[in-house]
């Protein structure tokens, strides 16, 4: 490989990268934030208000314009499983990246 092709597809891999860890630094910073609240989600997800709240939503005494995901059986439980998939896959980088550091 000729010298300056190898300088531009460095200079094309150093872009790359840089790119990628702004976007991902940004969205790392909005997922903490939000750990707060899916600490209150996951607190409230199968509590005594969320099964008074769930009943009285099954009992139609809930205002029928109010958004209702968090009463889904499924919607808490799916967030919340996703939250610990993305942790184990953050957990496995780091991992795998400190095995291969020199």
């Amino acid at each position: 490989m000729k010298q300056t092709d190898r300088i531009s597809s460095m200079e094309q891999h150093m872009e790359r990268a840089s790119s990628a860890i702004i976007n991902f630094s940004a969205a790392l910073d909005k997922y903490i934030e939000a750990q707060q609240s899916i600490a209150a989600l996951s607190d409230y997800y199968g509590s005594d208000e969320w099964k008074q709240d769930y009943a009285d939503d099954e009992a139609g005494l809930l205002p029928a314009d109010l958004k209702r995901g968090v009463l889904s059986e499924d919607g808490i439980w799916n967030l919340l499983a996703d939250n610990r998939e993305l942790r184990d896959r953050m957990s496995d980088v780091i991992t795998k990246d400190n095995k291969t550091v020199k």
